[in-house]
């Protein structure tokens, strides 16, 4: 089952617990999932990876949104946004830590070390593209790039 097929379903679900809150959020989120899949000249199906990063945004725009809310002292709307944040995030992947990451950096530094690549920081999208693979909206890109950069150094 999809992740789309899985918000989907959920939906359903939310519905028949009555369970308010959680049903707008899905709703929401696979309202966003349709308006990408249809913007541009000709429609896509999203996949996993996609819906992921999608969800990740919409959790993080929720959170952003809840720590305004809370500065002008809107605690309810902060915690409602809170709220929908949780549900969100309940839907994306476990995420990786600093060690996982690394070690995910070193094994593959260590694979295209044995095909007989020379690596250097020139080589550094040859490290980036498997890592990015194996990551997957798991981890901060930014952070990977800083991982990569310095083992590559």
């Amino acid at each position: 089952m999809t992740l789309k097929e899985q918000l989907q379903a959920d939906v359903k679900a939310h519905m028949k617990a009555g369970n308010r809150t959680a049903l707008m959020t899905v709703r929401n989120v696979l309202g966003e999932i349709e308006t990408r899949e249809k913007s541009g000249k000709t429609p896509v199906e999203l996949d996993d990876v996609q819906v992921v990063a999608l969800l990740q945004k919409e959790a993080a725009k929720r959170r952003d949104t809840a720590g305004i809310y809370r500065e002008a002292g809107e605690d309810e709307r902060s915690a409602a946004e809170v709220a929908e944040a949780e549900i969100i995030e309940a839907y994306l992947p476990e995420p990786l830590t600093r060690a996982d990451v690394e070690a995910i950096v070193d094994e593959t530094i260590t694979e295209l070390a044995a095909d007989g690549t020379e690596l250097s920081m020139r080589q550094m999208g040859a490290v980036m593209k498997p890592v990015t693979a194996k990551v997957a909206g798991r981890f901060d890109g930014k952070a990977v790039s800083e991982i990569v950069r310095s083992r590559l150094a």
